[in-house]
């Protein structure tokens, strides 16, 4: 019988938790709206697709929301709230806590919280989505790829952002963001359809734009990020020795914008930058580059090549290479 990795045990607090029956009843109905809305828009958008064909406009809105909202949660939700990796303004804040709040995975301060409860126990009881929990039963792999994809969502515990994200509770712009949630949800949902409609002035133009910027896009957004949490703790390379079992996975590094770097992640939290080597693409750590130049970024957190030597994992029962730091 397998053990759920956020089940109580001597070596965890209590209070990392919420035993809240109505707040948990409340999660599991987010969580099954987030996963299964977009999987219905998804097909509904096929089915239109080949009745009413895509425009254009319908591929452009997909991309332009992707792009935003993705960077929404990698730049903003990861990156800056719940790890620190950098600091900027006030209008950049919100900003990014908007648009990931558009992406439909939870609001700003819960996101952060779980995501810091994943770093604490990290592969270990108390993370919330760990793949690894069935390890060593019959279909140990696919049932810990399908819990760390989706099925976590629907049967975690309620994370206390007490515990977890004091800093954010403490911010009053931040938690107005965070209140008004599912206003940005809607909003997310909204703008690519009133857009579509302009520039087609048609109501099929609408529906698509709802479809494909909308639902579709939010579908994508999400499952390509949650890989990190299935896939991004199987499969890829290692390069550091951590703790727990992330990994690099280069393959799907374009479609989460950098975030497939999980290993490096792991190595080194609170950088702002996950890609480490020149061709290890990171589009959220270049857009970050990109505020820093224009003085919209400050004091980026990045480890210096001697941190990186000390921490790279290297095989002693390989042949013995020298490992050039200056290279990551």
């Amino acid at each position: 019988m397998s053990i759920p990795v956020d089940s109580p045990t001597p070596n965890i607090s209590p209070k990392i938790t919420l035993e809240n029956d109505y707040l948990k009843s409340l999660q599991q109905r987010y969580a099954f709206a987030t996963i299964l809305i977009p999987f219905f828009g998804l097909l509904i958008a096929i089915y239109t697709t080949f009745k009413f064909g895509i425009s254009s406009v319908d591929i452009g809105l997909f991309l332009v929301m992707y792009t935003l909202t993705m960077l929404g949660i990698t730049v903003g939700f990861h990156r800056h709230f719940a790890h620190g990796a950098f600091k900027t303004n006030t209008v950049i804040r919100i900003l990014l806590a908007i648009l990931g709040c558009m992406s439909a995975q939870g609001p700003v301060i819960q996101w952060a919280s779980i995501h810091r409860r994943h770093h604490k126990y990290s592969d270990r009881p108390g993370d919330p989505h760990s793949p690894l929990i069935y390890k060593g039963e019959k279909w140990a792999t696919l049932r810990g790829l399908w819990h760390g994809q989706v099925a976590w969502m629907l049967n975690s515990d309620v994370t206390n952002t007490v515990v977890f994200a004091k800093d954010l509770l403490r911010d009053p712009i931040i938690t107005k963001v965070n209140r008004f949630y599912l206003t940005w949800v809607i909003l997310g949902l909204a703008i690519p359809a009133i857009v579509d409609g302009l520039l087609t002035g048609t109501w099929i133009g609408i529906l698509q734009g709802f479809l494909w910027g909308g639902l579709v896009r939010i579908f994508c957004v999400n499952h390509a990020f949650w890989t990190i949490n299935s896939i991004a703790h199987y499969y890829g390379q290692r390069p550091f020795d951590t703790e727990e079992q992330s990994h690099n996975t280069f393959w799907l590094s374009l479609a989460n914008f950098g975030e497939a770097w999980h290993n490096n992640h792991h190595a080194f939290p609170h950088s702002a930058l996950l890609g480490l080597k020149w061709w290890q693409i990171d589009i959220g750590g270049g857009v970050i580059l990109a505020l820093q130049k224009v003085g919209l970024a400050w004091d980026l957190k990045t480890p210096t090549a001697g941190m990186i030597a000390e921490k790279l994992k290297v095989n002693k029962q390989s042949e013995n290479l020298t490992i050039d730091a200056s290279n990551f």
